[in-house]
């Protein structure tokens, strides 16, 4: 393992897809400011330079099978919870992966998968952490950050290595689970640490823009968000069907 560190750069993301050749499992490269970050659904992550954490991490999960790749999500999901509560921050998960402290949004995870046959390759997992950003633009979707929580600023290059200490034990687990005790383990730990888990709101269906009120009861064998209806019924939603609202 080795981090790579760039004052400016367009995507971390990027610079590691340009060493997807020779890069070891496990590499990081990390930048200040990045010109071209992105987040979810093609949007742009908003980071002012030289205040977060914004990196990228290149795995080589060759025993994953493709099927099983949520599994990289929700590893580097829990790794990056357990790091705010090293920091004394009760950090939930919003489905997929974006990272929630009291309703709001502190942590955003933009991975990307590469496969042979049918195990993964590569996955190149882009996380960008606010860590003392306290001012943000005034169409950021409800953003928060460790220092708005906590008061504290922090340097972000000795937060990196502690960062990536609660994350890579996680993928250690997974590389070496030759029974599956491990993943089932990520996957349940997971579920439990669902923002609104088991709790009533409001959603709404992308396609046909209905509103309804249900509760998150857990993710199945596809990564789909379980939530049951008011009637008792449980619907499956895929990523991009399903909106959250109050």
């Amino acid at each position: 393992m080795a981090i790579y560190w760039h004052g400016i750069i367009d995507s971390t993301n990027n610079e590691a897809y340009r060493h997807i050749d020779s890069a070891q499992d496990f590499d990081v490269w990390a930048a200040s400011f990045q010109t071209a970050g992105r987040g979810q659904k093609g949007n742009k992550w908003e980071s002012k330079g030289g205040e977060n954490l914004t990196f990228t991490i290149l795995l080589r999960p060759f025993k994953v099978k493709v099927e099983k790749q949520f599994l990289i999500s929700q590893a580097t999901s829990l790794g990056i919870t357990d790091y705010l509560q090293t920091n004394f921050l009760e950090a939930r998960i919003k489905w997929p992966n974006d990272i929630y402290v009291n309703d709001r949004k502190i942590c955003g995870i933009l991975i990307e998968h590469y496969f042979n046959s049918v195990n993964l390759s590569v996955s190149i997992i882009g996380i960008g952490v606010n860590l003392n950003q306290e001012h943000f633009s005034a169409d950021a979707p409800n953003p928060t950050s460790m220092s708005l929580e906590s008061g504290i600023k922090r340097d972000p290059v000795i937060e990196l290595p502690l960062l990536l200490e609660c994350i890579k034990p996680y993928f250690d687990s997974i590389y070496k689970d030759t029974r599956g005790k491990s993943s089932a383990a990520i996957e349940q730990k997971y579920i439990r640490k669902l923002y609104r888990l088991g709790e009533w709101h409001n959603y709404q269906e992308c396609n046909s823009g209905k509103i309804f009120s249900a509760k998150i009861t857990g993710v199945d064998n596809s990564a789909c968000l379980v939530l049951e209806h008011e009637d008792g019924r449980s619907v499956r939603y895929a990523f991009k069907e399903i909106r959250y609202l109050s």
